[in-house]
């Protein structure tokens, strides 16, 4: 006899397939966003770092304060580079909990749909048995009766 199919099963090889994918892209994110966060400190610390000139004419003081400023602005921007990567990092992140959920679903439906096939399996199972003893000891029964009417 031929085994019922779970109908949803292309559904569910779909959904895993689009969980896998989310969840891959959640790890691209994250490096993204890891990796943008730690240039945008590295920045800030070689801005930090830097010192202004102790003695110097009036032409290299703008112009180590202009390249300052460059460096702050520069580093404002590293950072809002690197809150804007965590922030898609966290849609990114709930795409693949979304999809998660929904492979999840599908595979709630499944275990019950095969819970149903081994229920119903162990209940022919079950009844083939009791068939089984209910004929025999009618045959035993059978033959009891005969031998006592022969005796």
């Amino acid at each position: 006899m031929k085994q019922p199919v779970f109908r949803l099963e292309p559904v569910l090889r779909l959904r895993r397939s689009q969980e896998r994918a989310a969840s891959m892209a959640a790890a691209a994110a994250a490096r993204k966003a890891t990796e943008a966060s730690r240039r945008a400190d590295e920045q800030a610390l070689a801005l930090a770092s830097s010192r202004l000139p102790a003695t110097a004419s009036s032409g290299d003081f703008v112009a180590a304060m202009v390249a300052s400023r460059t460096a702050a602005a520069d580093v404002a921007a590293a950072r809002a580079l690197a809150i804007a990567h965590a922030e898609q990092a966290e849609v990114v992140r709930g795409q693949w909990t979304a999809a998660a959920q929904r492979s999840k679903g599908l595979e709630r439906l499944r275990e019950r749909h095969v819970a149903r096939l081994q229920t119903a399996a162990d209940a022919a199972e079950a009844r083939t048995v009791d068939d089984l003893v209910t004929r025999q000891h009618g045959e035993t029964r059978r033959r009891e009766e005969e031998e006592t009417w022969t005796v």
